[in-house]
Formats: C-alpha cells, sequence, structure tokens
C-alpha cells in the first residue's frame, strides 16, 4: 500500500483532522540515512509530523521543522510541502538503545529533554514565519502538540509512531493531528479526550492494517466525521547534479580552477537524501566557463 494522507472535517465543523500512513516514506528515510532503530523512530516521527504539517499549507508553500535536542542523534531537519512531499535526516543516524520502560524504542533518551523545535514556513511572502518551542517530552508527539499550543494558539492532540523490525526496517508508521476550532463544545472535547485516552498507540493501529480514514474514525466517530480529501505522501528531495553545479559555478572561476587543480574532481553531498554527485575534471571545466 502506498503513503497517503486524508484530511477531514468533525462535529460540524468544530474539528479539523489529519491522518498519514509514512511507511513507506519513513523506509526510504531509513534505507538513504542507514538510521538504526531508536534514530529511526526519532527521524519517522518527526517526518510524520512535518507530512501533515504540509497538508496544512496551499500550493508553493513550504515548511521546515527542526529539532534540536540535548540527545545523541543531535539534530533533526525535515522539510515538507503542501504536495506531500518530505525530506530530512538525524544529524547521528547510528545511535539506538535498549527499550524504554514502556517496552518501546526509546525515543526521549535519543532527542533528549532540553532544547527546541522550530517551524519555518516559507508562505510565499516576503519574510517567513517561524515558531520556536521548548522541548517538552522528547517523544516529539506531545512536542508538536506543545508547539501547536503555544506558538500557533490551536489546541491539538499530535499521535505519530514508528515501529522498527529486526533488520533495522520499517514495520509501520503514520500518525494523526486533531485541531480544535474556536468554539468547540465542552462535550466534544471531553469525547475526544476520552477516545486519545482509550486508543492503543498509532503505530499499533497502523500495523494491524488501519487506514487514515480508520484512524480518524476511531478518534472521533464514524457518525461524526467528513473527510475532505486524500492525497498521496512520498520521500521526495529536490536535490541534482545540475542544482550543485549551479552551486559551484557561483563560487566564481578561480575557485573552479582551484578544485581541478588541487584534487581533479568534486564530490557533492546532499545532507537530506545522503545523495553524491561527483564532477570530473572536464565537468569543473565546463562549470567554470560558464561561470566565466
Amino acid at each position: 500500500m502506498n503513503d497517503y494522507l486524508v484530511k477531514a472535517l468533525a462535529f460540524d465543523g468544530q474539528v479539523r483532522a489529519y491522518a498519514v500512513r509514512s511507511t513507506e516514506t519513513v523506509s526510504e528515510a531509513q534505507r538513504r540515512h542507514y538510521t538504526w532503530p531508536t534514530a529511526s523512530a526519532a527521524l519517522g516521527r518527526a517526518i510524520t509530523a512535518t507530512a501533515m504539517m504540509g497538508a496544512m499549507l496551499s500550493d508553493e508553500q513550504m515548511l521546515t521543522v527542526k529539532i534540536e535536542g540535548d540527545g545523541p542523534i543531535g539534530h533533526i531537519l525535515v522539510d515538507g510541502n503542501a504536495k506531500g512531499e518530505v525530506r530530512g535526516y538525524v544529524a547521528n543516524p547510528q545511535v539506538h538503545f535498549d527499550l524504554n520502560e514502556h517496552g518501546k524504542l526509546d525515543v526521549r533518551r535519543a532527542v533528549g529533554t532540553t532544547g527546541s523545535l522550530t517551524v519555518i514556513k516559507d508562505i510565499g511572502m516576503r519574510d517567513f514565519f517561524t515558531g520556536q518551542v521548548p522541548i517538552v517530552s522528547g517523544e516529539l508527539g506531545e512536542d508538536f502538540t506543545y508547539y501547536f499550543s503555544s506558538s500557533e494558539q490551536v489546541p491539538s492532540a499530535v499521535g505519530v509512531g514508528v515501529l522498527v523490525n529486526p533488520d533495522n526496517s520499517i514495520l509501520a508508521a503514520g500518525g494523526f493531528i486533531i485541531q480544535l476550532m474556536p468554539g468547540t463544545a465542552d462535550q466534544t472535547i471531553s469525547q475526544i479526550e476520552k477516545r486519545l485516552s482509550e486508543i492503543p498507540p498509532v503505530s499499533k493501529q497502523i500495523e494491524k492494517g488501519l487506514t487514515p480514514e480508520e484512524l480518524l474514525t476511531e478518534i472521533l466517530g464514524n457518525e461524526n466525521i467528513k473527510f475532505l480529501e486524500k492525497m498521496p505522501v512520498s520521500f521526495t528531495c529536490t536535490c541534482s547534479k545540475e542544482r550543485f553545479g549551479d552551486a559551484i559555478i557561483g563560487l566564481g572561476k578561480e575557485e573552479i580552477q582551484d578544485m581541478i587543480e588541487t584534487d581533479g574532481h568534486a564530490e557533492a553531498h546532499c545532507h537530506f537524501c545522503n545523495e553524491k554527485y561527483l564532477y570530473t575534471a572536464e565537468d569543473l571545466e565546463a562549470l567554470k566557463q560558464e561561470a566565466v
């Protein structure tokens, strides 16, 4: 099954909701960055949340999520857009610990409990929107929940989960975001809170085969929900040899000539997708001519 995301309204427009199956997307990130299980869970949760946040944007708008904790995985950086395309990496991908006291991957220990979560939105205007909150948990679901309520003043519940196979591959990944609109009735809030306290972890539900639609129905109730849109989600990087070539041209002909004389070649590395691009001496000569 390909990854996809759904958008919905519930309780006569009082609630806005998103849910995503991100198993293949997180799998692609794991494969590209060779992440170990705990790092996979942390990066996967961030990718899953960013995919849903991207779905809140429109047209050509984009966002970047940066999580900087004091844990051993270092920073996590994820880009997303309104088309369901995400890409991301973690500074130290080979991090893993024993399961925590709840029998789950110890994401909190990997991320750390001191630091910040920053969201930068490019909404097509001159200035970017930037929101930043302190890390409150390190489990990331709670941290994104705090971001929405504190930075965007939208009461929200964020659930993100990743299950990892013994061979380090991704078994299941996905999540949901439930947001309360202004004036939501107390009865509606109580009903949602009760359901959130009763349902199993989101990764377990996706492992059982629940679709994003079924996941939201479990929380909000079939009779209360109206699905608006369904869109594909994928790990997609915007890098290319041509883009890096343009960056090399920007260095100027003297710098390019120095590359040719010193190393005889150049290599560019994309942190987001781990792709490498080799430029031979002949490639560099052509780029130098363009720089001239």
